[in-house]
């Protein structure tokens, strides 16, 4: 007969993606803080404390980890983070899952060294600074007047670009339409909104592309 697989082995077999991390213990709430800002500016996510990278369960070593999320959540994240979190036994051991749902008031930064205050965006299993781009169609999202946008010379020179590639870096628009980076952000940001274009982001560089039919 099969042994039954408990709701934390089933989610440690998933292993980390775009809704999940993995951390072995928490010494740095400014890097946890980092995937709490992640998961809330892109589609929310889950913590599993106590656990390592390769999937072995050590357990949460002292309830330290928990004040150090909430020191996380509360004085290294702007706006603060909501999330709700759930200890459980497994192997003898404490596993801490923290849910961090996505937020409406993205976007949400990190509190860095230096007083520097930093946005991140969750992609596949990374955590990734928010680039211009990422930010200025969050500032168009919460517009409460709708985008316009002209064709001109500019978005011309944009569309004759995606006519020779599949994808393209905002380093490409720029140099190709012979313009500022911000008004290739401003231009990018744009047709995002109005979900023609998409972009995907990667490291060390996103790339953006006409958005499927």
């Amino acid at each position: 007969m099969m042994k039954k697989v408990s709701y934390i082995q089933a989610l440690i077999r998933e292993g980390e993606h775009q809704q999940q991390d993995f951390k072995f213990g928490i010494t740095d709430s400014r890097k946890i803080a980092r995937s709490l800002v992640a998961f809330a500016n892109t589609d929310g996510g889950r913590l599993l404390i106590g656990v390592k990278d390769n999937g072995i369960i050590a357990g949460v070593r002292s309830e330290e980890e928990y004040y150090m999320i909430e020191s996380a959540a509360q004085l290294y994240s702007k706006p603060e983070i909501r999330f709700e979190s759930k200890a459980w036994k497994e192997e003898g051991r404490t596993v801490l899952e923290v849910w961090v749902p996505p937020s409406p008031l993205r976007p949400h930064y990190v509190k860095e060294e230096g007083q520097l205050w930093q946005a991140y965006v969750r992609s596949h299993d990374e955590n990734i600074q928010a680039d211009e781009v990422i930010i200025k169609v969050w500032q168009k999202l919460k517009q409460k007047r709708g985008t316009l946008i002209r064709y001109t010379p500019i978005e011309e020179e944009l569309f004759k670009l995606f006519q020779s590639k599949d994808q393209i870096t905002l380093r490409d628009f720029r140099k190709s339409a012979r313009i500022t980076t911000s008004q290739a952000v401003e231009t990018l940001a744009n047709l995002i909104v109005l979900r023609i274009i998409e972009q995907v982001v990667a490291s060390p560089e996103s790339f953006f592309r006409i958005t499927p039919e």
